[in-house]
């Protein structure tokens, strides 16, 4: 079924009417005027919300910052206590060194000792 020319003429007419007795039967005046308003103030939480996010990555780029510096100051930890467990195993190497040459001398000494007890008692 088709509408008629005369029936799309008074549906235009009277749309903005309807719609405005659908929105609380305010005028279409007091309707726009509404309806800027709730733009401005979405417009404004939309600018309080860019500044709150702007605010939690300056925030979150300060954490970082920390964050960064403490893993600096945990090498820098680290590197001290690796350089003084090299220092203490190269303490502990130069004392085994001595050891061993100690003991070496030590056995050639009594080998030779005993050597020469053995010819001593029997020619």
């Amino acid at each position: 079924m088709a509408l008629a020319e005369e029936d799309i003429r008074f549906i235009k007419e009277h749309l903005g009417q309807w719609l405005a007795e659908q929105s609380l039967d305010k005028p279409p005046a007091v309707y726009e005027v509404e309806l800027r308003e709730r733009m401005v103030r979405v417009e404004e939480e939309l600018r309080h919300q860019r500044d709150l996010m702007r605010e939690g990555f300056a925030q979150m780029e300060k954490r970082c910052e920390q964050v960064d510096q403490r893993f600096e100051a945990i090498q820098i930890d680290m590197d001290k206590r690796f350089e003084a467990g090299r220092q203490d195993m190269r303490a502990l190497q130069q004392r085994m060194d001595r050891f061993m040459i100690w003991s070496f001398g030590t056995t050639l000494a009594v080998g030779a000792l005993v050597v020469s007890l053995v010819k001593f008692w029997h020619p």
